[in-house]
Formats: structure tokens, C-alpha cells, sequence
């Protein structure tokens, strides 16, 4: 009984390798490999760094088959939306572009030229963002049509990783299914659109299912690391459905999932999309889980806008911990200013602090006055944000949740998970902190045999990770604070 797998997990800021131990009952996580994921700026334009993200893929791949011979599986998720071009010959032709980078503004513009936003969002039941696949895509194809024109073939990211280890080329359905580009009814890209559009159907390689068997690790990568021809699976390539996957609910349960890290992810697992005027008016988004579900659910900026403070403090000479902020978060005075998290002026790199600043000035607030203020109005705008989000879910899908599922990253923010139970007046349910790695691994040992469906996989994760409970209190303090939180919003 029992089988150790390696997964890799790529967030926006670093990613890491943890080897997955299952003995037959419970899953055992080992860190193997962890390394910071820095793009880089080239004349203006924001790049992944590709080549240093494959070396660390294979000094996880040398570390973790070292030190566990017996790995019988590797799978690789990652953020969404990227994508890499390959020529006729499997030649990478540029370094794939960043999602945050300022190009995809213009095409945002100009798709809705070709095609209406409402019938983009008939078509594919994606939430609207800026980067997506399909508003990157246009703008290569106005911007660079040297470069598409040599293009092959189209791999999004934790696709092109694989393709690189193994030598074949496929999609997988929840990675696709991000890039506004896919038909979420028939789970196969929308050709159509592509036409509409003038994006070339010959890039886009078939769609599989979240636990495809891609191929073994090549013969040279095998000869290059000293390791073995280790079978390589598409798991949820989507780094959220991968951790949607390891959410660690009960049968039955009337619950909702908030994958919180440097983006939060709130919503709904649903057997069927949910596109409708309303669904549109909220912009709430429709993408591929495991075993073909549908991920309903609302894309909100999460502790990017701590992570990008705490960048701007530290170019000032200020290398505070997570943990010093959270001290400093603590003494604040509560419940003082709000932002809109979604707000645009927050989405690019930059001064936060001073922008957060530039915010409350706008809406009519009192300004912070330092960086105890700023990291409270962060964390308390967040927890209301989640509030009026699940709210409108709640309204779409015409239901009642009893309690809040908090995985991944943000788990350890103790503060904002409280604040988040007092905001949402409910229950929190936080944990697992590694669920997008436990979903990837999951997903490995079903492909496996080791699990006969995705609840024996999130009742053995629930077993080997059991949450932490967190119940609201001051519901009439917060309540007064959502109706001014609204009311900031609406000034803004």
C-alpha cells in the first residue's frame, strides 16, 4: 500500500517541490526544493524567467529522486493564463510574457471590437481580466506577427514545463479552460471564436482530463540529472484547481472555497457552467476542475497587495518579516479606511502604500499614517471584499453557505481569516496551507489507483491536515463597518 509522488507548485512569487508520501491512510508532505520565481524587465516588456524556472525544475527533479528513489509520479501546476510559443521544430520563440506586464491593455480594447463582451462571456463563461489568454494572444497578433507566424503550436505554462520533460505536447482541461479561449459546455476550445478572432486553430494542441499520463521524463533530461524515466501526469495544471481539489469538505457539506494567496479565489463547485446576465453583470468566471466540474467563481486581488507593501518597504530600507507585519497589524486602530481591492490603481507593481494612500484621499478617508495602518486596511478590506463576493454568489446560485473553506498560502494570516469569520458572519474553516500541492498530488494518486474518486482524496487530505476552526464575534461592529465599507465604494 502506498506510493511517494513530486510535485511541483508554481505560485507568482516562488514555487517549490514537495515530495507526497502516502502510506495507504494518510499523505506526509516533504519540502525537496523551494526557489524564488522573479520575472525579469526587458526593454520595457515584464518576462518570465523560463530558463531559471526549467533549472529549478531540475534541481527539484535531482533533490527529490536522490533522496526517494521510489517516486512513481511527477505533476506540475501553475498560475494561469501564460503561455509559451513553440515552433515547428519544438523551439521555445520567445520568453513567455508575464501576465501583470502594461501590453495587454490595448488589446483589451480592441478584442471587444471583433466581439462584443457579452457574447465573449457566452461563449466562454470567463470572468473579464486584462491578461488573459485570449486578449495576449490578440495583441501577438497585432503586435507580433513575425513571431506567430513562425508559431507551431501554444502551451500554457505547467503544459510547456511538461512538454520540456517528456517531449509531448498536450492541454490540459483546467489550464485551458483559463485561457477565455475554450467552449466550458463541450470542454474543447471554441474554434469558432478563434476565427472571429483570427487566431490561428493550428496552435492549439487536444484537450485532456486533470490526471492524463503525458510520458515519462526524456532520455536526455534522464541522462542530463542522473534520474529515472519517471512517469510525468497532467494533474490540474491550474494552480486553484489543484488546490479546489485538496479543499477537505464532508459529504454533504454546503460550504465555499476561498483559495487565498497572492490572488483570492472565492466560489463554487458546479457539475455545469453558470452563464447568464447575471453571472455577467458580477463577472463571475466559469473554469475547468477536476473530473470536468466547473470552478464558479470570483477572481479578487489577495495578498498581493500585502506582498507588493512589504516590496516597497523593503526598497526603503525596511526588510520587515510577514511576521512583523502582522504585529504591527495587530496595534492598528480597527475598522478605520477601506479600499476596493479590485481596484485598478492596485493591479500593476509599484508603491502600494503610497497608492492605498492616494485611495482613502480620493474616497474621502483619513489617510494612514503608517505601516501598522496601511497592512489593517489590507487585511480588513479584504475580509469585507470576501463578504460581498460570497454574497453575490450566493445570489447567482440561488443558495445559502453555511461555512467559508480558507486554503492554501493565506491560511497563515491568522488575522485575516479571523477578520474574514467576523466579516462574513460564519464560520472559517482554514487549511490545508499546501492545498495546491496536496491537489496536485491527489490528483497524481487517483491517476494511480491509490484513490477511487476526489472524496476518498479530500477525506484522506481532511484526515492528514484537519483545518483550523475560527468562529465569528463583534457581528454588529462589522456589520456597521460593511455599510461603510459600500458606501467607500461607491464614492470611488
Amino acid at each position: 500500500m502506498g506510493k511517494k509522488v513530486l510535485a511541483f507548485d508554481f505560485g507568482a512569487g516562488s514555487g517549490r517541490a514537495m515530495v507526497g508520501d502516502f502510506d495507504g491512510s494518510r499523505i506526509r508532505l516533504e519540502e525537496v526544493h523551494r526557489f524564488s520565481n522573479d520575472p525579469v524587465t526587458l526593454k520595457g516588456t515584464l518576462y518570465w524567467d523560463f530558463l531559471r524556472q526549467f533549472y529549478e525544475i531540475q534541481q527539484g527533479l535531482t533533490k527529490g529522486l536522490r533522496a526517494h528513489p521510489d517516486i512513481v509520479g511527477i505533476g506540475i501546476d501553475t498560475w494561469g493564463v501564460d503561455y509559451g510559443l513553440l515552433d515547428k521544430n519544438g523551439r521555445l520563440l520567445d520568453m513567455p510574457v508575464h501576465y501583470r506586464d502594461k501590453r495587454n491593455e490595448e488589446p483589451f480594447r480592441k478584442v471587444f471590437e471583433k466581439v462584443d463582451k457579452k457574447t465573449l462571456y457566452s461563449r466562454t463563461g470567463i470572468q473579464f481580466m486584462d491578461f488573459n489568454t485570449v486578449f495576449q494572444l490578440y495583441g501577438d497578433a497585432q503586435n507580433r506577427p513575425e513571431l506567430l507566424a513562425r508559431a507551431k503550436t501554444l502551451l500554457h505554462m505547467p503544459d510547456l514545463f511538461n512538454y520540456f520533460l517528456t517531449g509531448e505536447m498536450i492541454s490540459e482541461y483546467s489550464i485551458a479552460s483559463t485561457s477565455q479561449l475554450m467552449d466550458p459546455y463541450k470542454g474543447d476550445w471554441d474554434y469558432e471564436l478563434m476565427d472571429m478572432l483570427e487566431l490561428p486553430r493550428s496552435i492549439f494542441r487536444p484537450i485532456v482530463d486533470s490526471g492524463t499520463r503525458v510520458g515519462a521524463l526524456s532520455q536526455d533530461i534522464c541522462a542530463e540529472l542522473g534520474v529515472p524515466g519517471v512517469d510525468v501526469y497532467a494533474v490540474a495544471g491550474h494552480d486553484t484547481a489543484s488546490a479546489v481539489a485538496a479543499v477537505p469538505c464532508q459529504k454533504g457539506e454546503n460550504y465555499a472555497y476561498l483559495s487565498c494567496g497572492t490572488w483570492s479565489l472565492l466560489g463554487l463547485e458546479l457539475k455545469r457552467p453558470l452563464i447568464n446576465e447575471n453571472s455577467f453583470a458580477y463577472n463571475f468566471t466559469n473554469e475547468g476542475g477536476v473530473n470536468r466540474t466547473v470552478r464558479f467563481l470570483r477572481n479578487i486581488i489577495g495578498l498581493w497587495l500585502m506582498q507588493e507593501s512589504r516590496r516597497q518597504w523593503k526598497r526603503e530600507g525596511d526588510d520587515m518579516s510577514f511576521a512583523d507585519i502582522d504585529r504591527l497589524t495587530a496595534k492598528a486602530e480597527p475598522l478605520a479606511r477601506f479600499i476596493d481591492c479590485d481596484d485598478p490603481s492596485f493591479a500593476r507593481p509599484g508603491n502600494m502604500p503610497a497608492r492605498i494612500a492616494e485611495y482613502c484621499a480620493r474616497t474621502g478617508q483619513r489617510p494612514p499614517e503608517g505601516k501598522g495602518d496601511i497592512s489593517r486596511c489590507i487585511t480588513e478590506s479584504l475580509a469585507l471584499k470576501y463578504r460581498a463576493s460570497l454574497e453575490n454568489l450566493e445570489t447567482l446560485c440561488g443558495r445559502k453557505v453555511d461555512v467559508l473553506r480558507i486554503i492554501g498560502g493565506g491560511v497563515k494570516d491568522t488575522l485575516l481569516c479571523q477578520y474574514t469569520a467576523n466579516a462574513i458572519r460564519r464560520p472559517v474553516k482554514a487549511g490545508p496551507i499546501e492545498a495546491t500541492a496536496l491537489g496536485n498530488i491527489a490528483v497524481q494518486l487517483m491517476a494511480l489507483g491509490e484513490f477511487s474518486d476526489i472524496s476518498q482524496a479530500r477525506a484522506c487530505i481532511a484526515e492528514s491536515f484537519p483545518p483550523v476552526v475560527y468562529e465569528p464575534y463583534d457581528s454588529e461592529l462589522w456589520e456597521g463597518a460593511y455599510r461603510r465599507y459600500l458606501a467607500v465604494l461607491d464614492r470611488a
